[in-house]
């Protein structure tokens, strides 16, 4: 359910370049509306009114935290080629030998104390504007696939064209409030050109928030930089618009590239989401209690980089830590280990007082079928019930994150649409309480045509817009379509109801000619 977003969090700068969008909503617009009071087309803001919940006691979590310290101090971790962030940590205190940083009992975590708890992220119209952090709860697509399926193409690359259109939907969506970062791999554009047509698309295209690239330093510079031309320099000085996902190359180690991109967004006041990436018994123990302990040292040490690029840079603590199959390598999802261990990295996340991410609607099925949708609520759900301020993969995934699914997309989407109303929680108060219905209906009466049954009719129940709740015969008579069938024809309505948001000319000018810049200086490269 959406609430009202705070004075707190209303008073939101607002960038000389933002527009407000233009849209006559059409069906999504109709069903978020039943769905809940204030729902418009695409709103922007999520509170949590529900309870998180907490799996491990104190003196489990002191374990937890003991022994991610030992790692810091004892193992250590490695930053790789960045002789920056090796002077960095030992001017901090850290002791450093070779690409080796290692941490006295305490010192991560006090390094990490500056990141902010919670913190704003503009969008292009602040009406899109998000927080993370606190009770917030932001959605976002699936991020990084190199493959698109869909009933009628089949798995196949993905290009440019895909990529705008996983843009589009999640700008139409009502239920994502991010528009994601690399929604799809466009592997029809050169490696090291692509990110700008990618980040074009998301400041074209939308308003919502969205991801730059991190594929190498530079590449993370120009997403800043595009971004600068949209929001303003000056703006962007004391405001976060955009943000880089920081994979850790776990097993304790951050290679250049990602410290690199990290140090790139720390230093221009933008966010990261420093993401740990395990897969229990392969880049690290098989035990999730060691995992746990590895991840939260990992993610710590990332943060307190970002810290000591930027004191106070916003910062999300990440986590993506899942189980594998033993037997033959292949990664699981909505594993009952996984969805533990999500619970207790919540936890630990909450220890150090900052906005958590976790995994949405994760599967290894290839198709959208029942073990897709089973392992995606599993592991949705552990995320959301364990605290999860920041939802990535919300919408899309298939095939352990290899393929982005446009029926799995609109699938996933409805699913977000019921969890948010239960975040929303129980209202208890005299209309809901009904005590006229009861009044007027009587012992043995039908509440249907009641005046409080006709005046909640709309708003009581969420209206899923994929789910077929016909007769058999109905059913029948419609041409017994399946759920990814009906998610087909949902997927093709949305882009032929899209409506661009409005840029000004002058602004998009100036990224095409960015752009053209950047790409005429390179040559092509293609791996």
């Amino acid at each position: 359910m959406v609430v009202a977003v705070p004075k707190a969090d209303r008073d939101i700068p607002r960038p000389g370049a933002a527009t407000r969008r233009e849209r006559s909503g059409g069906r999504a617009a109709r069903v978020a509306r039943r769905n809940g009071p204030g729902v418009g087309a695409a709103p922007t803001v999520f509170r949590r009114k529900i309870p998180t919940y907490s799996l491990l006691d104190e003196d489990a979590l002191l374990r937890l935290d003991a022994h991610a310290d030992w790692i810091l101090r004892e193992i250590g971790i490695e930053f790789r080629g960045d002789e920056e962030a090796l002077r960095l940590f030992r001017q901090a205190g850290a002791t450093v030998k070779g690409a080796r940083v290692r941490f006295d009992t305490g010192l991560a975590r006090a390094l990490c104390s500056s990141a902010p708890a919670r913190f704003v992220m503009n969008g292009r119209d602040p009406a899109s504007s998000i927080v993370l952090g606190g009770d917030h709860v932001v959605f976002m697509p699936a991020y990084g696939p190199p493959f698109v399926t869909d009933l009628e193409r089949g798995r196949r690359y993905a290009t440019i064209e895909d990529f705008r259109n996983f843009v589009k939907l999640a700008y139409a969506s009502p239920w994502l409030n991010h528009s994601g970062g690399t929604v799809c791999e466009p592997v029809d554009l050169p490696v090291n050109k692509r990110h700008l047509d990618m980040v074009y698309a998301h400041l074209r295209y939308s308003t919502k928030p969205f991801m730059g690239s991190v594929t190498a330093p530079e590449r993370a510079e120009d997403s800043i930089a595009m971004a600068r031309l949209v929001f303003g320099d000056a703006f962007m000085e004391d405001n976060c618009v955009i943000q880089g996902n920081i994979n850790v190359n776990s097993p304790l180690v951050y290679d250049h590239v990602m410290s690199g991109a990290l140090k790139a967004y720390a230093r221009a006041n933008q966010s990261v989401v420093v993401s740990p990436f395990i897969l229990g018994g392969a880049m690290g123990p098989v035990t999730q209690a060691a995992l746990l302990a590895q991840a939260h040292a990992e993610a710590m040490a990332g943060i307190a980089l970002s810290q000591l690029v930027r004191k106070g840079a916003p910062v999300v603590y990440g986590n993506f830590l899942t189980t594998m199959d033993l037997k033959s390598g292949a990664p699981t999802f909505g594993t009952p280990e996984a969805n533990l261990s999500t619970f207790a990295i919540a936890q630990l996340c909450r220890r150090l007082k900052l906005p958590l991410r976790c995994g949405g609607h994760l599967t290894a099925s290839k198709v959208a079928d029942g073990q897709a949708m089973q392992e995606s609520v599993a592991s949705m759900m552990s995320g959301i019930l364990a605290g999860s301020n920041f939802v990535f993969h919300a919408a899309g995934w298939l095939e352990g994150g290899l393929t982005m699914g446009y029926e799995k997309f609109v699938m996933d989407l409805d699913h977000c649409g019921m969890v948010l109303r239960m975040m929303g929680g129980l209202s208890i108060d005299a209309g809901d309480l009904a005590a006229d219905a009861y009044r007027e209906a009587g012992p043995g009466g039908n509440f249907l045509s009641t005046a409080h049954t006709l005046a909640h009719f709309e708003t009581a129940n969420y209206a899923s817009d994929l789910a077929d709740t016909a007769s058999f015969e109905q059913w029948q008579e419609n041409g017994r379509l399946d759920l990814e069938s009906r998610a087909s024809r949902r997927w093709k309505d949305m882009l032929a109801d899209y409506r661009a948001p409005p840029l000004e000319p002058a602004i998009d000018d100036a990224l095409h000619d960015f752009m053209a810049r950047k790409k005429s200086s390179l040559p092509d490269q293609w791996h």
